[in-house]
C-alpha cells in the first residue's frame, strides 16, 4: 500500500524544480533499477510483491539499510509510473554530485561536450552511447536537458551508472582547457572523417539538434569534422540526429587504425 502524499510527491519529480530541491531522481524497471543499484545511494522502492520476492536477498543487504520499501499492486504502481507500461518496481536515487577537471579527463581519454542538446531522448540515448564506447565523462551546457528526467533516465539504459554527465557554462569550461588538447566538433563544412587521424584523448563536442554547435563553443575547436553521406554530393536529408551523429562520431574515433 502506498500513501496519497507519496503518489503527490513521486509525480512531483517529473518536475525538475522538484527533482533539484530534493537531489534526486525516479528510475523504473527491473533492469534499469538493477543498474543503478550501487552506483546511486538508494532512497525508496515501491515494488510487486514479484519484483520483492525475487529480490529477497538484496532486500537483506546493505545497499537497503534505512530504505523505505512499499509493497505496491500493478495498478498502484501504474498510477505512479511515467512508463505506458510499468515493469514491477519504481526506485528514488539521490542525484550524483559531479565535479571532475575537464583537463584531467581530456588529457587521458576522449570526453563528449553537448552544446544545448535539448531533447531528453537525444540526451538519454547520448550517455547510453559514451557508456558503448567507454567514454566516461559527459560535459553539457546548462541549457541541455536534464540527465535525471524521467525520460532521460530511461533512455540512458543504465549507461548513466558509468558515465557521469556534468553541467558548466561551456565557453568558460573550454577557455580553462590546455591548448594542447584537441577539440573536435562536427560541422557542415568540415574535413572528412573518414580521412582524419583522430586523437585517443580530447574533447568532442556535439551540438544542438536544430542550429548545431553555437559560435561561442565552435570558437574552440581545433579540429572540425564532417560525417560525409552516400554517395558523395547526392541529394539527402539536411542533416542526421545528434544522437546517430554522435554514434557514427564515437565510432570513428574508436576504430582501430
Amino acid at each position: 500500500m502506498i500513501s496519497k502524499n507519496k503518489i503527490k510527491y513521486i509525480r512531483s519529480l517529473e518536475m525538475k524544480k522538484y527533482r533539484k530541491a530534493d537531489c534526486v531522481f525516479v528510475a523504473e524497471g527491473k533492469k534499469l533499477v538493477g543498474d543503478l543499484i550501487g552506483s546511486f545511494d538508494l532512497t525508496y522502492v515501491a515494488a510487486t510483491a514479484a519484483w520483492l520476492s525475487d529480490n529477497a536477498l538484496l532486500l537483506s543487504s546493505a545497499v537497503f539499510q534505512g530504505v523505505e520499501v512499499d509493497e505496491v499492486s500493478e495498478e498502484e504502481l501504474r498510477r505512479i509510473s511515467f512508463q505506458e507500461t510499468p515493469q514491477q518496481v519504481l526506485a528514488i536515487f539521490r542525484q550524483r554530485q559531479s565535479d571532475a577537471d575537464i583537463n584531467e579527463v581530456a588529457a587521458n581519454d576522449l570526453c563528449l561536450v553537448l552544446d544545448d542538446v535539448q531533447n531528453p531522448g537525444n540526451m538519454g540515448t547520448i550517455v547510453r552511447i559514451a557508456d558503448w564506447f567507454g567514454i566516461r565523462h559527459i560535459f553539457c551546457s546548462d541549457a541541455s536537458a536534464d540527465i535525471y528526467n524521467p525520460k532521460t533516465v530511461q533512455a540512458t539504459m543504465g549507461g548513466m551508472a558509468r558515465v557521469e554527465v556534468h553541467y558548466a557554462n561551456l565557453p568558460q569550461l573550454l577557455d580553462s582547457l590546455d591548448s594542447s588538447i584537441p577539440v573536435y566538433g562536427t560541422f557542415l563544412d568540415g574535413d572528412d572523417i573518414h580521412g582524419q587521424q583522430l586523437s585517443s584523448h580530447g574533447v568532442i563536442i556535439m551540438g544542438n539538434e536544430g542550429r548545431g554547435v553555437s559560435a561561442p563553443v565552435s570558437a574552440h575547436v581545433s579540429h572540425r569534422l564532417f560525417i560525409p553521406n552516400y554517395p558523395p554530393g547526392s541529394s539527402t536529408s539536411e542533416s542526421l540526429n545528434v544522437a546517430i551523429a554522435t554514434a557514427i562520431v564515437c565510432n570513428e574515433f574508436r576504430r582501430p587504425r
